[in-house]
């Protein structure tokens, strides 16, 4: 249950103008905090920092533990001594969509030469830290490792056309396998240390201004991942490593086909034999990165549609149920409290997956642009919420608001029109949506960047089904003005999301008079780096 009310930014991490030709955890970061505690928002969503695998998708990850080394800061790699600045010049710089096929030719083999620097540098508490931390994550970093020095070995072929022992995952193998590459292999910890140092850097000011950072999990993983390749008594598999059935959701608003994601299935009945120990541990990582989570796809915990892996499509599937109850019971006692968990429960949503998230005290999810579909999609306007829940105008997978209005059938825009009032202007959309959310009972209100922006489709990051041009999506990097700020400000103020603390009423016996708005200027202490 979350007790505040609180109101916050959706912006993925690539997202943000960084130099290097895709958003890192660098200065822009720290910019774009300060503009968010200057709109006195007190939540930054981010969508999964693992390393992406197939269309480039923070979704279709090679990892569910490690972190994206594209993410990582040159600028800063360069403050803390491990590269040199004009081995970082001529770059792709803050301006413009992600091109990931250059960014990765470009920016890996730095990042791997830092790795390699701070291996023969690191010393002192520095080199005990790094100790630690390979220590720590052993239970996912060796596999991990060896993953991705195999894959870049293999001509980043699928793990099943590897060498048929090392596909196969054989410790004897592995073992001389190893030896052989221990440079290599350190070089990937180096990676993931420098990840795991400049995120709790970033997080730790994003604490100190009072905000908290959701993270977004998938709820299955890729098959071509170093998670599938190591554990393959885990999923639906076949004795040649192939997948059985996979994953994905009948014919919805996305999709009259349905989504066939294709990820292999877990096998759930042994999972928990186990005292899904993968869970947790999976969990635990992710609650190391983020105050709070959202688990995406939650429905899936209940039931799962699960599709013959020789079908093309999502059409012909079957729910199956999922040991949800007894998963959460696990990781509650786990973790040893309450569940800090946001349940995506957005589709085909039965009693059972309702139950399955009220049992467990998690909020709900509510898009605004469903509400005016007509009167069964009634339940995502604000009359029908409830506190315990989130808000957003819009995700990832839907079009920017203005887009979204622009596109939108002749009657959910009247629908809308009929809620939220005749409208001066087709751009007032935008503020009115927003404002509608902010105005909610919904604990939790978050707006993505692109509607604060008022960008139209320009500004999508993700169309669901459609395989190219998704994920790359960044502002400018004079995008996030002090007006907008303000403005934002302004309706989180009024709709009781910010940190007032409203005095005791016995000693507010005479009004106090308006108190003037702090200044306007967004802060500009992040860090700045000479390079």
């Amino acid at each position: 249950m979350i007790s505040e009310r609180l109101s916050g930014v959706l912006l993925h991490v690539t997202s943000l103008p960084s130099y290097g030709g895709v958003g890192d955890f660098g200065p822009a970061a720290y910019s774009m905090v300060d503009w968010l505690v200057a709109a006195e928002q007190r939540i930054w969503q981010v969508l999964p920092l693992n390393p992406t695998g197939y269309g480039n998708s923070p979704y279709s990850a090679i990892s569910a533990f490690a972190g994206s080394p594209l993410l990582l800061s040159l600028e800063f790699l360069v403050r803390d001594g491990w590269l040199r600045g004009d081995e970082i010049g001529g770059l792709a710089g803050g301006e413009g969509s992600v091109d990931f096929g250059r960014v990765t030719a470009e920016k890996l083999p730095l990042i791997e030469r830092a790795a390699a620097n701070f291996l023969i540098g690191a010393g002192g508490e520095l080199r005990e830290r790094y100790k630690s931390f390979v220590a720590k994550e052993s239970c996912w970093l060796v596999d991990y490792t060896r993953y991705s020095v195999l894959r870049k070995q293999n001509g980043y072929k699928h793990w099943t056309d590897w060498p048929a022992a090392l596909a196969n995952h054989d410790a004897e193998a592995l073992s001389t396998w190893n030896e052989q590459h221990a440079e290599s292999l350190a070089v990937e910890s180096a990676i993931q240390f420098l990840f795991q140092q400049q995120w709790t850097e970033l997080r730790t000011y994003c604490t100190r201004k009072d905000v908290r950072v959701m993270g977004d999990m998938a709820i299955f993983v890729s098959y071509d991942s170093a998670d599938v390749w190591a554990n393959r008594d885990l999923f639906e598999l076949d004795e040649h490593g192939q997948p059985t059935a996979v994953s994905g959701v009948p014919p919805d608003y996305f999709s009259v086909t349905g989504q066939r994601w294709g990820n292999p299935l877990y096998r759930w009945r042994f999972m928990e034999q186990h005292g899904f120990d993968w869970w947790v541990m999976r969990v635990k990582r992710q609650l190391d990165l983020y105050d709070l989570l959202r688990l995406d796809h939650f429905r899936g915990f209940e039931a799962y549609w699960r599709i013959d892996a020789k079908e093309e499509t999502a059409i012909n599937g079957e729910w199956i149920e999922a040991p949800g109850h007894a998963l959460f019971d696990r990781l509650k006692s786990a973790l040893g409290g309450s569940l800090p968990f946001i349940a995506e429960d957005l589709g085909v949503i039965t009693d059972k997956v309702e139950k399955l998230r009220t049992d467990f005290d998690m909020p709900g999810m509510r898009v605004l642009q469903f509400g005016f579909a007509g009167r069964g999609a009634h339940l995502h306007l604000p009359h029908k919420y409830v506190p315990n829940m989130v808000v957003y105008t819009g995700t990832h997978d839907n079009n920017t608001t203005l887009g979204w209005w622009h596109d939108a059938p002749e009657l959910d825009r009247n629908n809308l029109l009929t809620y939220l009032g005749p409208l001066a202007h087709d751009n007032d959309v935008v503020w009115a949506m927003i404002r509608a959310a902010e105005r909610s009972v919904a604990a939790i209100c978050l707006i993505p960047i692109q509607d604060l922006l008022h960008l139209g489709s320009e500004g999508r990051m993700n169309t669901p089904s459609v395989p190219e041009d998704n994920w790359t999506w960044r502002y400018g990097p004079d995008a996030l003005h002090p007006d907008i700020a303000l403005q934002l400000r302004h309706v989180t103020e009024q709709c009781d999301r910010d940190a007032y603390v409203p005095e005791p009423i016995e000693e507010a016996l005479v009004p106090p008079a308006p108190q003037a708005l702090e200044s306007q200027h967004v802060e500009a202490n992040a860090p700045v780096v000479n390079a």
